[in-house]
């Protein structure tokens, strides 16, 4: 006999439970037996749409990461320059994306991925494996025949799309939608890199023609060859170099490009006053705000997470894995970087010190170099690489001095010289994983020169990474110095003296006690335009 009130109250519940749960099942046998089974196709169906808004929410969600990354840049651009230049390298780093996207909806996205389907109608439906086509939106729903139009193309020989102009005719076809906000971020990148190089001393209105060169042209252009099915990408049916140029998450096509753009820029411009002496010496002109910088790099090392491993525009089956792969990648490589950079400057450089400054460019040297290969090489692989690039962004800096190119803030060394190392390692490192079967459209796996591909391959990357080199910089070259002789790309030597922030922006960086004291204007007396001449005050 049950003698305590609460132990009877809770077998009563308990019992009360069960009775419902056998009166459920029944009433869900009774159901069922009145209800038909779902048909196969039904089921299929559903879960091909759950697979494919699972897909799309991953690739938002790491676009958003990217677009993060605007703040890393903007801090670190901002520390590494003078106080007097704060407002202007930080409104730059927050208005190329509002340029960017402008001019990258108006045409920039159609020249680059405007022949999609026109290059390769066959991938372009759901249920293509991962490989099929790097860089395609197999993972994100049929596309049909939206962005099928080549406006310069012979055969599989693409240079230009010419569909999806303003993203006219896309409707809201999701798939599309969340690939050029994705696609976006990763141009954005590109563009934001020759503001650093050419900091301290570009007019406004130049870094404004700047942006929409990157946005609208040169980053399309160069970009399509490789990701929007042009003939770079093709060069394995082309030519058969291996799979054709293979670029996972954009070594060459963002950060080599933005590279290019802003070594062409920094050679047009000319040096900061004061940086290089008359007799070929240089001078430091120091950080103003290191902690900033570093916190910049921080910054960067999280957004990377969504550039690299959201590359495979996907999470559901091999593209999860792809994913992964490039996630631990990453880690391993900027670490390595930052360790390769710092051990260089501390033990084998005269100075004797870790160099907050080289340790932070070798860290995103590391990052910069594994975008290329992330989802193609092992941990070794990827550790070998960081090591590599952060020596190699010591070595290019001290190489830049010597040529006397002014980059404030490492730029060229960290985005072109290790995009270019990042695009050469896919060819010698990419061990052939079984995921990256048919990448391109071609047999067989993505295999470089040291795991039995032999020079094929690592051709292809070559052939990518000289076409970037000479195009970009050349073409930039040209662009850059047609700007100049508008008079639009470097300010006065008086303007960079005093500093860009009030001369250029109107507003000071930083207030101070020096530039503001009781009984003078205030500051947004000091921001107003001036009267004209002979102008009344209406009274």
């Amino acid at each position: 006999m049950i003698k305590n009130p609460w132990l009877k109250f809770g077998w009563r519940s308990l019992g009360t439970a069960a009775t419902l749960v056998v009166f459920a099942v029944a009433a869900n046998h009774a159901l069922a037996a009145d209800t038909p089974p779902p048909k196969l196709e039904d089921v299929a169906a559903v879960a091909t749409e759950a697979k494919t808004a699972l897909n799309i929410m991953w690739m938002l969600l790491c676009g958003f990461l990217v677009f993060f990354m605007q703040a890393g840049f903007a801090l670190v651009e901002t520390g590494f320059t003078r106080a007097k230049n704060v407002a202007h390298t930080m409104t730059m780093n927050m208005m190329v994306f509002a340029i960017g996207a402008f001019g990258y909806w108006l045409c920039g996205f159609a020249f680059q991925f405007g022949q999609i389907n026109h290059a390769w109608p066959a991938v372009a439906t759901v249920g293509a494996t991962a490989g099929e086509w790097a860089h395609s939106p197999t993972s994100l729903g049929d596309w049909g025949t939206l962005l099928s139009t080549p406006l310069l193309a012979i055969g599989q020989f693409g240079l230009l799309g010419g569909s999806g102009f303003m993203l006219a005719g896309i409707g809201t076809n999701t798939g599309i939608l969340a690939f050029f906000v994705f696609q976006m971020c990763f141009m954005d990148t590109a563009a934001t890199i020759p503001t650093g190089s050419m900091a301290e001393r570009i007019k406004w209105g130049g870094f404004v023609l700047g942006g929409l060169w990157v946005s609208m042209f040169i980053y399309p252009l160069l970009g399509g060859w490789v990701w929007g099915g042009g003939w770079l990408q093709n060069l394995g049916r082309i030519a058969g170099l291996g799979n054709g140029a293979v670029d996972f998450a954009g070594s060459g096509v963002v950060h080599m490009i933005g590279g290019a753009v802003g070594l062409a820029g920094a050679l047009a411009i000319g040096p900061r006053i004061g940086r290089f002496n008359k007799d070929g010496s240089a001078n430091v002109i120091q950080p103003h705000n290191l902690p900033l910088g570093i916190l910049g790099t921080i910054i960067l090392f999280f957004g990377w997470f969504g550039f690299n491993p959201g590359s495979s525009l996907g999470f559901t089956g091999s593209f999860g894995v792809l994913a992964a792969n490039a996630a631990a990648n990453t880690l391993v490589a900027g670490a390595f970087g930052g360790m390769s950079a710092m051990g260089y400057m501390w033990f084998i450089h005269k100075s004797r010190k870790p160099d907050p400054s080289m340790s932070v460019n070798g860290m995103l040297a590391g990052l910069v170099a594994i975008t290329a290969p992330c989802a193609f090489v092992d941990s070794m692989g990827a550790a070998i690489i960081g090591i590599v690039a952060g020596v190699l962004v010591c070595l290019a800096s001290f190489w830049l001095e010597a040529a006397k190119i002014d980059d404030p803030v490492g730029a060229v060394p960290v985005h072109f010289v290790n995009g270019m190392w990042g695009v050469l390692s896919v060819g010698l490192f990419a061990k052939g994983l079984p995921d990256t079967a048919g990448w391109n459209g071609m047999a067989g796996n993505v295999t470089g020169l040291f795991y039995g591909g032999g020079f094929g391959q690592l051709l292809a990357q070559v052939s990518e990474a000289a076409a970037i080199a000479v195009v970009g910089v050349g073409l930039s070259y040209v662009f850059w110095k047609v700007v100049a002789g508008a008079k639009l790309l470097r300010v006065s030597a008086d303007v960079e003296i005093k500093g860009l922030d009030i001369p250029e922006m109107g507003a000071h960086g930083y207030w101070t006690d020096e530039q503001f004291v009781p009984g003078s204007p205030s500051p947004s007396v000091l921001m107003a335009p001036p009267v004209r001449a002979g102008a009344t005050s209406g009274k």
